[in-house]
């Protein structure tokens, strides 16, 4: 069964940074290599949005993090991070590493990201 364990979520001050991983097991890298990871984020009160995925093809930011997060994905290891830099209080949220694998979506437990002064 495909599993997708988060680490790296906590409290951080504005301006500062923190590092997302999500280690995903339960198939073959071959298998998780096809497929598209990600990270998406839900705030209280709101709807769960993407954040970063890490396409075949490319990646995807939502606009409002665009030069401040960066996904990495490591094929070797079935991983995927997200740096995110120079945050801000608008970015406190639970993220969730995603993996879709067409018919079926694999999401983590959500690692909780606060960020205040």
């Amino acid at each position: 069964q495909v599993q997708l364990v988060e680490s790296g979520g906590g409290l951080v001050q504005p301006g500062g940074s923190l590092t997302l991983a999500c280690v995903a097991s339960g198939a073959s890298g071959a298998i998780f290599n096809g497929y598209d990871m990600g990270w998406y984020r839900q705030a209280p009160g709101k709807q769960r949005e993407m954040v970063a995925v890490r396409k075949l093809g490319g990646t995807n930011y939502a606009d409002s993090v665009k030069g401040r997060f960066t996904i990495f994905r490591d094929f070797t290891r079935n991983m995927v991070s997200l740096q995110m830099n120079s945050l801000k209080t608008e970015d406190t949220a639970i993220y969730y590493c995603n993996l879709d694998m067409g018919m079926t979506v694999y999401w983590g437990q959500g690692t909780q990201v606060t960020v205040s002064s």
